[in-house]
């Protein structure tokens, strides 16, 4: 009897230590599903910072940890985008119920983060944006407004200058949104040296005309089939051309 007792000892005691056999997962250790991830850190890398960037490194899109550009745009535009992308653009859709891969919560996850950690409405000093997203104005109205506000720096036609890139690049018109264009003249990208709507002297403000008025050239300057060849350049005729 005893050696029974002994020998089932030994085999509960065997069967106990395969949970610690090398290789064998232990509890909590196992990988979670795409949607069950419900921490921002995790949520925000693998989904935007590789074109937004964050609070160290910029990235090529507008950034989302720019309290100039979560004054600019509300949750609910956050959530809009985020969910449904922009047509016609790299930004895709991310809701499941658009065939993307975030839920509801972990998108709400993303936007009353970014919200929280990012938004800093004192840096404004009390100045307010121009709104999210009105119609463009008058193109003829934008060129003196350009001129005036933005020509120091992208030149004098928009094709760059000592300061500025060029902003009339057919590629780069025709890989921006009208809404794109907007958000760039307002937030600007103060990381490469472009102010906001405030420009240089706070005190004078682009106002909200100001604004859909540069949209307004801006657009009229995008080519209408982008990615078409640069026309022929005329060459000058020889004796046996006829």
């Amino acid at each position: 009897m005893a050696a029974r007792s002994l020998f089932a000892l030994a085999l509960l005691a065997a069967l106990a230590g395969c949970d610690r056999l090398p290789g064998r997962p232990q509890p909590g250790s196992e990988p979670k599903r795409p949607s069950q991830i419900t921490d921002f850190d995790v949520l925000y890398a693998d989904n935007c910072s590789g074109c937004h960037g964050n609070e160290i490194r910029p990235g090529a899109a507008v950034a989302l940890a720019d309290p100039v550009y979560l004054a600019f745009a509300d949750d609910a535009t956050l959530r809009r985008v985020t969910a449904g992308g922009v047509p016609g653009t790299s930004m895709p859709t991310f809701a499941r119920s658009g065939g993307g891969t975030l839920s509801d919560e972990q998108i709400d996850i993303l936007v009353s983060n970014m919200r929280s950690r990012w938004a800093d409405p004192e840096m404004l000093g009390g100045a307010v944006p121009p709104p999210y997203a009105t119609p463009p104005g008058d193109a003829q109205r934008g060129a003196r407004a350009y001129a005036i506000r933005c020509a120091n720096c992208h030149g004098a036609t928009g094709g760059g200058g000592e300061h500025g890139g060029s902003v009339v690049d057919g590629a780069y018109l025709a890989l921006v949104s009208d809404q794109a264009l907007r958000t760039a003249v307002v937030v600007g990208r103060l990381h490469l040296g472009m102010p906001d709507w405030r420009g240089e002297a706070p005190a004078r403000p682009m106002s909200a005309r100001d604004v859909a008025d540069v949209v307004a050239w801006l657009i009229a300057q995008r080519p209408e089939f982008p990615g078409q060849p640069y026309p022929e350049t005329a060459t000058t005729k020889g004796p046996s051309d006829g």
